[in-house]
């Protein structure tokens, strides 16, 4: 299974071999700039080969399957509302899938309530701004207001 390196602000990325452990840094800037999926063969000093992806994402995002629901908030109230899958989250936004494709325009506001799937069951509800729509997903970032939580961080953590 290949495994997933992040690309730093400099442009580097640390290749952790999965035999031995030893690290190595390097300069990955030229593949900083493309937009496809980048999968590097390693080869470690103990011999190991392995494989990385590289993530040019600045934060972790995990993957999901987490059932919740969706308010388009307008001015007058709320506009829409309907049943929604969780994908993936991060500490800056989240994926989601809807049951039914919606034509968000981006700057859109959203409360998405769902729960995660933790031991206490945690519910969030959570305001997002639609930042992309690709067929039945929807890529949102949290609200600005919406405080750093706790129970999410712990959530994240590899």
């Amino acid at each position: 299974m290949d495994q997933t390196v992040f690309i730093s602000s400099n442009n580097t990325a640390t290749f952790r071999c999965p035999q031995c452990g030893k690290a190595k840094t390097s300069d990955v800037s030229r593949y900083a700039v493309t937009d496809q999926k980048i999968t590097v063969n390693c080869t470690c000093t103990c011999g190991h080969q392995f494989r990385c992806r590289l993530e040019k994402r600045k934060q972790y995002r995990k993957g999901a399957d987490l059932p919740g629901k969706f308010t388009l908030l307008g001015q007058d109230g709320p506009a829409d509302t309907g049943l929604v899958k969780v994908v993936d989250i991060s500490t800056t936004g989240l994926k989601l899938k809807m049951t039914v494709p919606r034509a968000f325009p981006v700057g859109a506001k959203l409360l998405v309530e769902f729960r995660l799937d933790d031991r206490k069951r945690t519910p969030m509800e959570k305001r997002v701004i639609v930042r992309n729509v690709s067929g039945p997903f929807v890529g949102a970032a949290f609200h600005p207001n919406e405080l750093d939580d706790p129970a999410l961080g712990f959530y994240l953590m590899p």
